[in-house]
């Protein structure tokens, strides 16, 4: 693409977070537990953390039938379907222990489930969690409810009854169609059961309708991946997410199995990443950051040129940043200032829910610093733009001078196009939008100061 010159991709092919949070969840520590945790929701529950906005529900299931070998999320492969009636009652012993700190009935806008797998469960088992919500929370109307689906585990009558539960969001995920890639990296899902699925859906009504890709993967060529998304073009869902592949087999065990051999070159990458947005903006779709592009009508477009995009720890989302109450195993919340995961194992969470505690084993709580940033990365990651006046009447500070050198790195930037420097803020340029990331990480104090980047996805 014309504006990401050789330049730029050379200067910015470094590791970054992508910021679903701040600080980041490599940042958490044990140290922060369960006391901490039930006075984030106390402070929630009386009022002195804000007003009481609707929550936002991640639950995250994390089985799977099938390894797919490039995936770096936390699940278990089984084919024991039993499994997830018992953790059905792990999750609602989780529910009520947020129930006595919170109440019942508290508004939910955004429901995401997650996983792993969440159609790994059966019918009648989703029914069973989404009743088990409902009777905990009051979900409003017009509010965000999505929910993962793999290809390979659902038909019509099965996309049916996640529309009649109240789920008005698919995501599908795909990564590539193309067979030779999908046997590389053992997720083999045929291009006509995807497309009938999309078809299904939107005569069940969906409100939008996701398609995940992934480039970087073995096997790939830039030739291949086009092919990829002139079949996901005609496909036409509302949303993409387009991720890069990290190859980081030292930390996910599953990517071992992956030849690194077959990986594309990093030129190839470049290529793939290029021609994919000139090709997605082509057939219409508009770019809303990073690694989503949506449909002009699509909500999420309209909350981008409407200035109204937040992101959390799905991504960019329309919904008003608000507390998310994290439920399953090793699962992120936020409530307040702070934020908590959970149990990694699926043995230490239960164990902590049978003895009725939490299963919080790490989080933080943020400074007044971390607060901060957080809002300049969050403004410069979502909006695009900052005005010093707006961070100076929230925080009582003087930006300039409290962020003195980091607006000295960004004259660097400016130099290059990807930001422009003014008396009263910040604007990142079109050609700096797909550089976002690298200009977020300015502001970012934790990083600046230890430098190791490695731990995160390339920023490109």
């Amino acid at each position: 693409m014309s504006v990401i010159t050789p330049e730029l991709l050379t200067r910015f092919d470094v590791s970054g977070p992508r910021y679903t949070s701040y600080p980041t969840a490599d940042r958490f520590v044990e140290a922060f537990a369960e006391a901490d945790y039930v006075q984030a929701l106390a402070q929630r529950q009386s009022g002195v953390v804000g007003k009481k906005t609707p929550l936002s529900l991640y639950v995250h299931i994390p089985f799977c039938e099938s390894l797919c070998y490039y995936c770096a999320c936390n699940k278990i492969i089984t084919k024991h379907k039993e499994r997830a009636s018992e953790y059905l009652r792990y999750l609602s012993k989780e529910l009520e222990l947020h129930t006595r700190h919170l109440g019942r009935g508290q508004s939910v806008s955004q429901l995401h489930l997650g996983g792993g797998t969440p159609t790994f469960m059966s019918d009648d088992e989703l029914r069973q969690l989404m009743s088990v919500l409902h009777q905990h929370f009051e979900f409003v109307p017009g509010g965000e409810y999505s929910v993962e689906v793999d290809p390979r585990t659902v038909d019509e009558g099965r996309l049916a009854v996640l529309a009649e539960l109240g789920f008005n969001r698919l995501s599908f995920g795909v990564q590539d169609f193309d067979p030779a890639v999908q046997k590389a990296v053992h997720r083999i899902q045929p291009v006509g059961q995807v497309f009938q699925l999309v078809d299904a859906a939107r005569r069940l009504g969906f409100e939008s309708i996701n398609v995940d890709l992934i480039y970087g993967l073995p096997l790939q060529t830039p030739e291949s991946f086009d092919r990829t998304l002139a079949q996901v073009n005609s496909l036409r869902p509302d949303r993409i997410a387009l991720y890069a592949y990290a190859h980081l087999p030292e930390r996910f065990k599953p990517q071992r199995r992956i030849h690194a051999q077959e990986l594309p070159s990093g030129g190839d990458k470049v290529a793939m990443l290029s021609r994919s947005l000139d090709a997605l903006t082509d057939a219409g779709y508009v770019y809303i950051g990073m690694d989503h592009f949506a449909l002009p009508q699509d909500a999420l477009a309209v909350a981008k040129r409407q200035g109204r995009l937040h992101r959390n720890f799905q991504g960019y989302s329309t919904q008003a940043d608000c507390d998310l109450i994290a439920l399953g195993v090793s699962s992120i919340g936020r409530v307040g200032a702070s934020y908590s995961q959970n149990a990694k194992t699926m043995e230490e969470y239960c164990d902590l829910l049978d003895q009725g505690h939490f299963p919080v084993v790490r989080g933080l709580t943020l400074t007044r610093d971390d607060l901060i940033r957080r809002s300049v990365i969050m403004a410069l990651m979502c909006q695009g733009h900052l005005e010093f006046e707006a961070i100076n009447l929230a925080w009582l500070i003087d930006f300039q001078a409290v962020f003195s050198k980091e607006l000295a790195q960004l004259e660097s930037m400016q130099s290059q196009g990807l930001v422009q420097l003014s008396d009263s803020g910040i604007q990142v340029t079109p050609m700096g939008w797909f550089f976002v990331r690298g200009v977020a990480m300015v502001f970012d104090r934790y990083l600046q100061a230890d430098r190791n980047h490695t731990r995160f996805s390339k920023i490109i």
